[in-house]
C-alpha cells in the first residue's frame, strides 16, 4: 500500500488509496483527527500523465481542507482569533497560485528576455534561451524555499514534514511502528513534494524548449501557463519511476538535488510530532492502531 502526506499547522495529513486523514495537536496537547473516504477514481484519471495532473489537483484540494482543520484545532483559543473559512483559504491558495506563476514563470522569462538583449547567443538560440530561463527559475525556487525556512512558524511545519517522512519510511520498511523504531529513519524521502517541484523545474526546461524563439513575449508566457498540466503529468511519472528505481546509481545521482533541497524543507521532529504523524497514518492504514494519546475524532 502506498501512502503520502503533507505537513500542516501543528499536524500532518496522510492519504492512502481510499482514505485521507489529518491529525493536529491543540495547545493543550490533545490530538484531534479528521478522517474522510476518497471517491473511487474513474479509469481515465488513472492513466499515465493524466494521473499526475489529477494528483496535483487532489493534493491542493485536500491541502485546503487539511489546513483549515488544522488551523481550527491548533489555534490558541486565548488569542480570541478565529480560523479562516474554507472560502478564505481557497482564495488565499488561488492568490498564492497566481503569485507562483508570476514569480516562477513570468519573472524568469522577463529577465531572460532582458538578458537576451545583451547576450546575443541567448537571443539567437531557443535552447540557450530556455536554459537561461530554467536556471533563473530554479534559482528563484531555491531562494524562495530558503527565505521561508527562516520563518519561525514555517520551521515548525518543516519539523512536522520531517515527522511525516520518518513515519512513511518506517511503514514502507515494514518495521515495528513504535516511536523508538521510527526515530531511526531519515527525513529525506524520494517521493516528497519538494523533489516533485524540483523535477517540475527541470522538466519545464525540456517542455518549454518546443516553444519557437520567434514568438513574442506574451505568447511565450501564455504557452508556459497552458503547458503546466503537461509538465505536471510528466514530472509525476518521473517521480514515480525515480522512487521505484532509487537504488539505481544513475537514478540515485539524478534525484540528489531534490533530496538536498529537503535539507531545507524537512527538519528533525521531536517525539510529540512523530506521534501526530503516526496517528494520521493509523487512520488511513487498516489494522495499524498504535497506542496513542487521547484524541477527539471528527469523521
Amino acid at each position: 500500500m502506498k501512502v503520502g502526506g503533507q505537513a500542516v499547522i501543528e499536524g500532518v495529513m496522510m492519504k492512502s488509496k481510499d482514505l485521507w486523514s489529518v491529525a493536529v495537536r491543540d495547545p493543550k496537547g490533545v490530538i484531534h483527527v479528521k478522517k474522510e473516504r476518497l471517491r473511487p477514481l474513474p479509469k481515465v484519471l488513472k492513466l499515465p500523465f493524466i494521473r499526475g495532473v489529477y494528483a496535483l489537483y487532489q493534493s491542493l484540494a485536500l491541502g485546503v481542507k487539511a489546513i483549515n482543520y488544522s488551523a481550527s484545532k491548533a489555534l490558541d483559543e486565548d488569542e480570541g482569533e478565529k480560523p479562516m473559512s474554507s472560502a478564505t483559504i481557497t482564495l488565499t491558495m488561488l492568490f498564492a497560485f497566481v503569485m507562483g506563476i508570476g514569480i516562477f514563470l513570468f519573472l524568469p522569462l522577463y529577465l531572460t528576455k532582458l538578458l537576451a538583449l545583451v547576450v546575443r547567443p541567448i537571443a539567437e538560440s531557443s535552447f540557450l534561451f530556455n536554459i537561461a530561463d530554467g536556471i533563473l527559475r530554479v534559482g528563484f525556487f531555491v531562494v524562495y524555499i530558503f527565505v521561508i525556512s527562516l520563518w519561525k512558524d514555517m520551521r515548525r511545519i518543516f519539523e512536522y514534514h520531517g515527522a511525516e517522512h520518518k513515519v512513511i519510511f518506517a511503514f514502507e520498511a515494514g518495521t515495528d511502528m513504535e516511536l523508538s523504531s521510527i526515530k531511526k529513519f531519515g527525513t529525506h524521502h524520494p517521493r516528497c513534494g519538494t523533489s516533485f517541484l524540483f523535477i517540475v523545474m527541470l522538466m519545464s526546461i525540456l517542455v518549454f524548449s518546443i516553444i519557437p524563439k520567434t514568438w513574442d513575449f506574451s505568447w511565450k508566457f501564455g504557452s508556459r501557463v497552458v503547458l503546466i498540466p503537461l509538465i505536471a503529468g510528466c514530472s509525476y511519472e518521473v517521480l514515480r519511476y525515480s522512487a521505484r528505481a532509487s537504488a539505481n546509481p544513475i537514478i540515485k545521482f539524478l534525484i540528489q538535488p531534490g533530496l538536498l533541497l529537503q535539507r531545507i524543507t524537512t527538519k528533525d521532529p521531536d517525539d510529540s510530532q512523530i506521534e501526530v504523524a503516526l496517528r494520521a497514518l493509523s487512520e488511513v492504514v487498516p489494522g495499524l492502531k498504535p497506542d496513542m494519546p487521547d484524541m477527539e475524532k471528527s469523521v
